[in-house]
């Protein structure tokens, strides 16, 4: 087994961890794509957010994103968001972001409009509910964001909560950087729902959520190259571990595998651990193992 320290994105999900780590692998092979990996994760932050956004503004109440996952000492987005509308008739909901880039409290600048429409309910804790996403003129970083997303809560299995996530995107960097597009298709559960939960007036406790989330994404990258991201052992998140002390609000996973193939370069196979609440993961790339820490 060989070791490196290599200092990653916690949101990066361990993918861009599998190309960095190609880099370690020069005696053996000449491998250098890091574009596949680092719009994959760009592309995947976005997402993210977005719908981070989306559950608080379809729950909240006032002009405000208070609190980002749940998180009650938290203030994400709180400085850059215009305003909040809720049509409660027509059950969409439109977070207003300006029409000047504004940095937020999580460090990325977004203008443009995010529009959220429901139907078969008003929370994203709702059963059956389905969310359509429409970014019209929003951009993150410069980067003119456009495509749909769809969230649909498919109730409680096995006594937790699942939703289901598909995305099709398109991110047209800044600069004339060419064009991401992004797929992806996923299912994402409530590991601890009887804990956090306690009935459809209240909404999920989200600093004490732990998740889980299985599918697999595939796009191009703005050069062009096509990738693909595969979860082949559910990936784990405890929003109850963060172990560095000084990112509170930083979670990583914390088990589960993904395997990431960027074109026709090697798979990437990356390995989160068992469950231990630490920053530490494994790549293996043809055969050899390489620790990794995650920041």
């Amino acid at each position: 087994m060989k070791t490196r320290k290599i200092f990653l994105g916690i949101t990066a999900i361990a993918i861009g961890a599998g190309l960095i780590v190609s880099s370690c692998k020069k005696k053996e092979e000449k491998d250098s794509d890091t574009a596949a990996a680092s719009d994959h994760n760009y592309a995947e932050n976005v997402s993210n957010d977005i719908t981070n956004i989306g559950d608080q503004a379809g729950g909240g109440s006032g002009n405000s994103l208070t609190s980002y996952k749940g998180e009650p000492n938290s203030t994400f987005m709180v400085s850059c968001a215009d305003s909040i509308t809720r049509d409660t008739v027509n059950h969409v909901v439109t977070v207003y972001f300006g029409t000047t880039p504004t940095v937020c409290l999580d460090g990325r600048t977004r203008s443009g409009t995010i529009q959220f429409s429901y139907t078969g309910g008003v929370h994203y804790r709702d059963s059956g509910i389905v969310i359509t996403v429409t970014p019209i003129n929003y951009t993150v970083d410069g980067n003119q964001i456009n495509g749909t997303k769809t969230i649909k809560n498919l109730g409680r299995i096995n006594g937790n909560f699942n939703w289901n996530v598909q995305a099709n995107m398109q991110i047209v960097k800044a600069n004339n950087g060419g064009t991401i597009s992004w797929s992806c298709n996923k299912t994402k559960v409530l590991l601890n729902t009887s804990s956090v939960y306690s009935g459809p007036n209240n909404p999920i406790n989200w600093a004490n959520a732990k998740i889980g989330i299985t599918g697999s994404a595939n796009g191009t990258t703005a050069n062009g190259d096509n990738f693909t991201a595969t979860v082949t052992s559910q990936l784990v998140r405890d929003f109850t571990c963060a172990p560095e002390p000084s990112k509170p609000h930083r979670h990583p996973f914390i088990q589960g595998t993904i395997d990431f193939t960027p074109g026709t370069k090697p798979t990437r196979h990356i390995d989160f651990g068992a469950g231990s609440c630490d920053n530490d993961a494994t790549v293996t790339i043809n055969g050899t193992v390489y620790n990794i820490t995650l920041h």
